[in-house]
């Protein structure tokens, strides 16, 4: 079937080895005339050099804030089809689980209501479903809660929808029930989730252990990373055989022959802490260096395990650049147990938004807020103590400054004179 728009910028796209985009579009395309449409538009884009896609306000449910970005064309003249085309998000099950029963009840959804198009999934969660009209919006979320017992996912100044790992449903890692986390997050900020009331946006991840699979550490203004509090388990015998050549590295991620590993080189050079010491014939670990990055256990995972006193560590402060530049998370607390029913994590979290929402300024992150009003301030708010895990490099970028009422005999400011010493 021949398309109405000549798309030659397009075509170019599906040159080369790897599969394109356009040309899943063009198979959509010869039985949806949105998305013929579309083909047109995204030419057009690119000719022009400039989107032609213009902000839909606001559009939704009824009774929900999240869960679809509006969107409509700014040429509905050339290209009716696409006059609207909203984006709906729905919240995936924990650690994106499904069934083939599933998968094929909501594509058969998508193909009866919208474009036909979806993907699977966004980059920081949730089925995106792309393309649809205003009329179609309710039938659609009709259709997913009463016959797929699916909810949308979060849009707007809210909580986004959570993410986890896969957890102990398959990582041998895993310190944390990440499916259980997110569920009880999903499930008690439903709110939160889908009535935006935050300065901007706001997202949980948690990752089982610190190889961190979901990137929460670069991507969550709170991340819950599981981590244990007690030794790593030793094997001696499994750590001479990876030396003795007798197992493969890295559990084979670099190829599966054996060989002997460099353990100077390729473990105890590598930590961070240089908390680990090779005899020869034992492995030596100063626990209480260990910074939990897990190198180690991935060059050696049969021969290291983590402890088993585990829980989370929980930080905050991740985004990417919009207002500032992009941030990593920061400590906030090195250890709790996390377990059911997470009362102490709530009362943190609950703490952390009353603070957020008194003070921060429109589209200002989590991580803005603390950086532009500093850590001891976010610290008084959710009452904890300050603590050197906070500290990225000590005395280069001390976050915490002691008030003189808190110190034992405290002392006096003297602006004046501090300047006049320093040259300020």
């Amino acid at each position: 079937m021949a398309l109405k728009h000549a798309t030659p910028m397009l075509d170019e796209l599906e040159k080369g080895p790897w599969p394109s985009f356009i040309s899943d579009i063009k198979r959509v395309a010869a039985r949806k005339p949105m998305c013929e449409d579309l083909l047109g538009l995204l030419e057009m884009s690119y000719q022009h050099k400039e989107g032609h896609w213009k902000h839909g306000g606001i559009v939704g449910v009824f009774g929900y804030g999240g869960g679809v970005i509006g969107r409509y064309c700014d040429r509905p003249d050339l290209f009716p089809n696409v006059a609207h085309f909203h984006t709906m998000r729905v919240n995936q099950p924990a650690s994106k689980f499904y069934t083939t029963e599933v998968l094929r009840k909501l594509c058969d959804i998508w193909e009866e209501h919208g474009s036909g198009l979806t993907n699977m999934h966004g980059s920081t969660g949730d089925i995106i479903l792309l393309g649809t009209t205003t009329d179609q919006l309710e039938p659609i979320f009709y259709r997913l809660t009463h016959e797929m017992g699916m909810d949308l996912g979060g849009s707007g100044s809210n909580m986004r929808t959570p993410e986890g790992c896969v957890g102990r449903a398959r990582c041998e890692w895993s310190c944390l029930d990440t499916q259980d986390i997110i569920y009880d997050i999903t499930m008690r900020y439903q709110d939160e989730l889908h009535r935006p009331m935050f300065p901007y946006k706001f997202k949980f991840k948690a990752s089982g252990c610190p190889n961190d699979c979901v990137a929460a550490i670069a991507r969550a203004d709170c991340s819950i990373i599981g981590t244990w509090r007690d030794k790593i388990r030793i094997d001696q015998e499994a750590v001479r055989a990876y030396v003795g050549g007798e197992l493969v590295p890295n559990g084979g991620s670099h190829g599966f022959e054996k060989r002997k590993l460099d353990i100077q080189k390729e473990v105890i050079d590598l930590c961070p802490t240089r908390c680990m010491e090779w005899d020869g014939k034992n492995l030596k670990i100063w626990d209480e260096d260990c910074t939990r990055c897990m190198h180690c256990i991935n060059v050696m995972p049969r021969a290291l395990r983590p402890g088993t006193d585990v829980g989370a560590t929980i930080l905050c402060g991740a985004k990417a650049p919009i207002l500032e530049g992009a941030q990593l998370s920061s400590v906030i607390i090195p250890f709790m147990k996390m377990e059911p029913p997470y009362e102490e994590f709530h009362e943190f979290v609950e703490k952390m938004w009353d603070w957020w929402m008194e003070n921060g300024k429109n589209r200002e992150r989590l991580g803005e807020l603390i950086q532009r009003l500093g850590l001891r301030e976010f610290l008084k708010a959710v009452e904890l103590q300050p603590d050197p895990r906070m500290i990225n490099t000590t005395r280069y970028n001390p976050y915490i400054f002691f008030d003189p009422a808190d110190v034992p005999g405290g002392w006096e400011r003297d602006a004046k004179s501090f300047r006049e010493r320093h040259h300020a």
